[in-house]
């Protein structure tokens, strides 16, 4: 199937990006299974789906923008994770990716712990029935209102962030009569190959307590003399997106060896070790993401050899993974609206959302994948830059792929990959309506997060 082709920039010349070249698949219809969810596929027409259903099917039902999230493809995932740690670990499902009570009910169902980092994922948590002792509290300034709530309700740990806060958290403990369970959070000093903004483990950031200098050990050390805490371990998290196991390492090692330290002065033996979340997933087929169980094994030897060495029991281990959860699991899905070829540079091809549903190409350099999804073309490929339709020239969505020559206006395309941080930092740019989240699952679909309205925004502008 296919159209009058529009006049195009390059086309089989591969091209720079970011350092790589980029050139096009030898058949643009053919769908990398690494980057897209499980049960996406194309039919005897061509046209992608997911769960059983076409996304024109989907796009006249729901409209677009849309972020599509394969449920079984999500409900999957939380097995292998839960699966790979197995009863010794736990694993707890990184909230900010991408939060909704139906996510939380799903994570409750397969098994998941769930970790938060404000009060409105709190009351989300909570209003889905997530038994509290399952949640645990991130944050590096939560408010003495967010604090009261998590103590009361009950939180099976809060994750300690500053010296104010261990004082803050004994303080609301003690007045209401619990004794909180609490990790302190260290920033170990490790780089991690990452954006600069989403690298959270070396000293110069916002996040955690510093092992340099003795100040996370004097943490700890105060922390244990108040009645209202009981302190059960230290949590680390060295940065996100990360590929390469070696940074793991070397933040168990100094971890591990703060558990000595705390061991050799205070005679006590810590129980847990949470080294955070962070593990990338594939956004082109250029990534290589590893298994579930492969990273179970090597944090789980990590661990190990590093306690022995130190003649520590093991602690238990836990895991934070979002985005290795909910990202791959979720594609947007877009209508084009026009086609704008530069001559020997490339294609600009407009869709009908933008930044306001994904701003993560904008404020971190991400790359995405994207496929025509309404049918299939046998026309040549065509370099594009997929960008949106707010007033910004930073607007893009996706920096450059291949799509076909033949593209044109209301074609359908999609965006895999988006199930993480899109709808959860999506914002209403220009007076954008963010798009809704449907959940697709055996030839049904359903709205989970339902699409803005105009009427929403008017009500929240009082005047």
């Amino acid at each position: 199937m296919s159209r009058s082709a529009h006049p195009a920039g390059p086309r089989h010349a591969d091209v720079m990006s970011e350092g790589h070249y980029l050139a096009p698949a030898d058949d643009l219809n053919v769908l990398d299974e690494k980057v897209w969810s499980r049960t996406v596929t194309r039919d005897e027409h061509g046209a992608l789906t997911v769960g059983g259903l076409t996304v024109s099917r989907l796009a006249e039902e729901f409209g677009t923008p849309a972020y599509f999230l394969d449920e079984a493809d999500f409900r999957a995932r939380c097995r292998a994770w839960s699966d790979a740690f197995g009863p010794g670990a736990d694993v707890f499902y990184a909230g900010k990716a991408f939060l909704s009570r139906a996510v939380v009910r799903w994570l409750k169902e397969e098994g998941l712990n769930l970790d938060v980092c404000s009060g409105g994922e709190l009351a989300t948590a909570l209003d889905a029935g997530m038994p509290a002792e399952r949640i645990a509290f991130h944050g590096n300034n939560k408010t003495v209102e967010e604090i009261e709530r998590a103590v009361a309700a009950g939180v099976g740990r809060i994750v300690l962030d500053s010296f104010q806060e261990i004082v803050r958290v004994a303080h609301v403990a003690q007045s209401l009569g619990r004794r909180q369970r609490v990790q302190i959070r260290v920033t170990v000093g490790v780089e991690a190959h990452t954006h600069e903004f989403i690298a959270t483990a070396h000293e110069d950031q916002k996040f955690g307590i510093a092992l340099a200098g003795g100040q996370a050990a004097e943490a700890v050390r105060r922390a244990l003399t108040l009645d209202g805490l009981e302190v059960v371990g230290i949590h680390s998290h060295i940065g996100s997106q990360i590929f390469d196991m070696a940074g793991f390492e070397v933040s168990a090692r100094r971890v591990v060896q703060l558990l000595a330290e705390v061991r050799d002065e205070h005679g006590v033996e810590l129980p847990e070790i949470d080294l955070g979340g962070g593990l990338g997933i594939a956004y082109t087929s250029d990534d290589d993401p590893r298994e579930p169980h492969e990273i179970a094994k090597s944090l789980g030897d990590i661990v190990t050899r590093e306690c022995e060495a130190a003649g520590l029991a093991t602690p238990r281990i836990s895991v934070e993974p979002g985005r290795a959860i909910v990202g791959p699991t979720a594609f947007t899905l877009y209508e084009v609206g026009t086609i704008k070829p530069l001559e020997g540079l490339r294609t600009y091809v407009s869709v009908d959302g933008g930044m306001s549903d994904n701003i993560r190409t904008a404020l971190y350099d991400a790359e995405y994948s994207v496929s025509l999804a309404s049918r299939t073309s046998d026309a040549e490929p065509m370099l594009v830059r997929v960008v949106g339709k707010h007033c910004e020239s930073g607007d893009i969505v996706v920096k450059d792929a291949y799509l076909p020559a033949d593209l044109a206006p209301g074609d359908l395309i999609a965006v895999p990959a988006t199930g993480a941080y899109c709808r959860s930092m999506a914002s209403n740019y220009n007076h954008a309506l963010r798009p809704p989240v449907v959940a697709v699952r055996d030839g049904e679909a359903r709205v989970i997060v339902r699409r803005e309205t105009e009427e929403d925004l008017l009500r929240l502008d009082v005047g």
